[in-house]
């Protein structure tokens, strides 16, 4: 095999394989990126046996072949090699090296055999259809805040898209729950997804996933069947197992007869959020809200260091109310807002908060309150 790349072009192909590599696994060849050059693209394909990841890009291949080697290394060189420079990545197939040349610099990395790679087994897809990138962002980002990290509940390590009903008639959705908070996202449903099973798409894909999702122009192809799902551009091809369990029934937690409305502009009350906890050491600390017709105080009680206290103007017109919250699940939440104002919806300091932005219900949040 020999091919030259732009460095620019090698780096981004290399940096998507390496983000899927475990670092940390007992199967050398998993550590591993399979190059292939044929014709005149090289594609680069990574593994932890769940997700796998095929970057294909553009290069000049003088001789076709295949090889595999050290993705974490490799991207190390790479990121290292001056900008704008041209690599040449040059293996004979007997001394078990792959070269790597640019300029005056030159690397000779060990490989392992083609054949020992493992590629993930094809999946006959039950649903097919495309939508555009900002879509889905919009779907993940938004909800993967509230993945939950407990191995335990393995189920809710996820985000749960599947087709529902919305106020306008059917949607996909993405939902994500902890327990402690919930995001459930709603986009207009794409032609071909009607029949789509609902799959649970692990945190690490998501993660993967968000790096196809940059450019708005780009159409997503995705393909979903019981057991895996694919994202696919013209370039990247993302394929992942989804986790083998069921999501809980999250309807019923989400609350529908909150009748205590407060309006506030998302932005300050973030700020002011951060501002009084900055008072305790412990992240989790609740912040108490005072609401009262117009007028909100937020504060924080550490009795190791002291009190902090914030007034903010709000529109609320319900009586009188304390409830308690964990400061980073309020940060969280408040910082998914998009528009001008966070709408949040209030029974009692026992009950479920709802939160929305703005009119839109599109988007809506659950937060189970602390008490203070």
């Amino acid at each position: 095999m020999k091919i030259s790349i732009e460095r620019g072009t090698l780096l981004k192909a290399v940096a998507q394989a390496q983000s899927v590599v475990e670092r940390r696994n007992t199967i050398p060849i998993l550590a591993n990126v399979l190059i292939e050059a044929e014709g005149d693209s090289v594609s680069f394909r990574a593994t932890d046996l769940d997700i796998e990841v095929v970057d294909r890009v553009s290069a000049h291949v003088e001789r076709a072949g295949a090889t595999t080697v050290s993705a974490v290394m490799l991207h190390e060189i790479v990121r290292k090699l001056p900008d704008g420079g041209l690599v040449q990545l040059i293996d004979d197939g007997v001394s078990g090296r792959l070269n790597v040349q640019c300029g005056r610099s030159s690397f000779a990395l060990a490989t392992l055999p083609r054949e020992d790679f493992p590629v993930m087994a094809s999946s006959e897809y039950a649903s097919n259809f495309s939508a555009p990138a900002g879509v889905l962002r919009r779907l993940f980002d938004k909800s993967k805040f509230a993945i939950s990290t407990e191995e335990t509940r393995y189920y809710l390590n996820g985000v749960y898209m599947h087709v529902a009903t919305g106020e306008d008639g059917p949607v996909l959705r993405c939902v994500a729950t902890d327990g402690h908070r919930l995001a459930r996202i709603d986009a207009p449903l794409p032609d071909g997804a009607a029949d789509m099973p609902g799959v649970i798409v692990p945190r690490k894909t998501v993660g993967e996933l968000r790096k196809l999702l940059d450019d708005d122009s780009a159409t997503i192809a995705v393909s979903v069947s019981e057991t895996k799902v694919r994202f696919a551009t013209a370039e990247i091809t993302l394929i992942s197992k989804v986790i083998d369990g069921t999501f809980p029934d999250y309807t019923r937690v989400i609350p529908m007869g909150n009748s205590r409305r407060l309006e506030v502009d998302a932005a300050e009350f973030a700020k002011a959020v951060d501002r009084v906890a900055t008072i305790s050491s412990e992240r989790s600390r609740a912040v108490k809200l005072v609401l009262e017709e117009d007028r909100m105080v937020l504060s924080v009680n550490a009795p190791e260091s002291g009190h902090a206290e914030e007034e903010l103007a709000v529109a609320y017109g319900d009586e009188h109310l304390e409830i308690g919250f964990n400061a980073k699940y309020l940060l969280e939440i408040a910082s998914q807002v998009d528009r001008e104002n966070a709408v949040f919806m209030f029974n009692t300091s026992a009950d479920p908060t709802l939160m929305r932005e703005g009119n839109d219900t599109s988007a809506v949040y659950v937060v189970m309150p602390m008490r203070v």
